[in-house]
């Protein structure tokens, strides 16, 4: 395929500003395909694996639009031209930091509203005016029915991971957004999935007008730019063995992933006993402290996150080297996701995954879905020998004293014992 670069593409110069001075000249593959179509005003029912520009292939389309075309008749300040639906926090939190490095040279309004901030502080921005609006589908309709905005207006609709919203159970809060926008032949539509499954295009038929359908490659489900390698391991080797394998590689920024959260705790625990700068992010970090950790870690104060699969979707974190997969993924999609945090938007990067006794069972499903086997690396008694931890009292950010991992290290809190009372006798 020929290269395209974005300069040929007769965009807003303002828009081309931004992107020239974010580094970007050549689209990607996927960007090839799928700005042509959606920039002449095609409604996009996109597969992409993550890690291929597909962010930035919609927030490019909405902003050309915006500075194109006046709005709608009647439409208010704070009343969005387009609206972005995306699953989780953290996708929203990401799309909004890449929205305004494109709008940087322009006067449009972001917004972004998800739960786990202030709730006023996020209704209050309203009152700014906003063009686009980024969010999850709760906090959404939470504003919607307040009456914060309105969709009457809106021109173009957004749905990022669309078969993460099945996933996660939030298919009917989404037709819930979707039926107070205008009518589908009314409005432009741009929907991603990481699979074009039968319920993604059935929810793409339904609420979209005569969408393109484009699909990933077959043999192109796992970035290129990838190495992937596989250790056949006991569950006691594995703390031992990505220890040494931290050691050997000298890694800046890695990501290790897990499936349980009380498992994440014991490994940010060990890794940061033997001196590594770790961090830890699951479901039930506060998001004040999510984002912090996040910062800390793009910012390379942190050269390790320890996550379960909540930070497998979404998160873009430029120059992360290697993926850790510490526990095997139960669902074999998780593994494409897990392994794209690395190698992004043309880049490099290692992928080591451990294949123990409770989750190898998983590994056929993963291979048959990527179409490839994992090269096998042996274990070697070396490779298990590291000593004793440098820091036995640190603790990695994310955790504190009182968590459960630290409860089952033989601290006070977990082995402690209420001593028997002695019975009084009657006297």
């Amino acid at each position: 395929m020929q290269t395209t670069l974005f300069s040929e593409l007769n965009l807003a110069e303002p828009l081309l500003k931004a992107i020239d001075e974010m580094g970007f000249t050549e689209l990607t593959p996927v960007q090839q395909v799928a700005l042509p179509a959606a920039l002449a005003g095609k409604d996009i029912a996109g597969q992409g694996r993550t890690g291929t520009g597909k962010t930035a292939t919609f927030l490019i389309t909405i902003i050309q639009h915006l500075l194109t075309r006046p709005p709608r008749q009647g439409r208010q300040a704070h009343h969005p031209r387009a609206i972005i639906i995306a699953p989780t926090r953290e996708l929203v939190v990401q799309i909004h930091r890449d929205a305004q490095r494109l709008t940087r040279f322009s006067d449009i309004r972001l917004h972004a509203v998800y739960g786990g901030v202030d709730y006023e502080k996020q209704q209050n921005a309203f009152q700014q005016g906003v063009d686009i609006l980024i969010g999850t589908p709760g906090r959404l309709i939470d504003y919607l029915k307040k009456r914060c905005y309105s969709l009457r207006l809106t021109e173009m609709l957004v749905i990022d991971e669309a078969d993460r919203m099945f996933d996660l159970g939030f298919i009917k809060d989404l037709r819930f957004l979707m039926r107070r926008l205008p009518a589908y032949h009314e409005r432009q539509s741009l929907m991603f999935s990481a699979t074009l499954s039968h319920r993604v295009l059935e929810l793409a038929y339904e609420h979209m007008n005569n969408p393109v359908k484009l699909r990933a490659e077959a043999g192109d489900v796992t970035a290129s730019g990838v190495s992937e390698v596989m250790y056949h391991t006991a569950m006691d080797e594995k703390l031992p063995l990505l220890i040494s394998l931290l050691r050997r590689d000298q890694v800046r920024r890695g990501m290790i992933f897990i499936n349980e959260k009380r498992t994440g705790e014991k490994v940010a625990l060990q890794l940061a006993r033997y001196g590594f700068a770790v961090g830890i992010l699951s479901g039930d970090v506060q998001q004040k402290k999510r984002m912090r950790i996040l910062k800390e870690f793009s910012e390379g104060t942190l050269h390790l996150l320890v996550a379960t699969d909540v930070a497998s979707r979404g998160l873009h974190i430029d120059d992360v080297t290697h993926v850790y997969n510490y526990d095997l993924p139960e669902d074999a999609e998780n593994y494409v996701h897990r392994i794209g945090r690395t190698a992004r938007a043309g880049a490099t990067g290692h992928a080591v995954s451990f294949s123990c006794e409770r989750f190898c069972f998983g590994l056929p499903d993963i291979e048959a879905y990527i179409g490839h086997s994992i090269p096998l690396e042996p274990v070697t008694r070396a490779l298990l020998d590291i000593g004793e931890p440098t820091d036995p009292d640190a603790f990695p950010e994310g955790m504190k004293k009182g968590d459960a991992a630290v409860r089952h290290q033989g601290g006070r809190r977990g082995n402690s014992r209420r001593r028997p009372q002695r019975r009084r006798q009657k006297a």
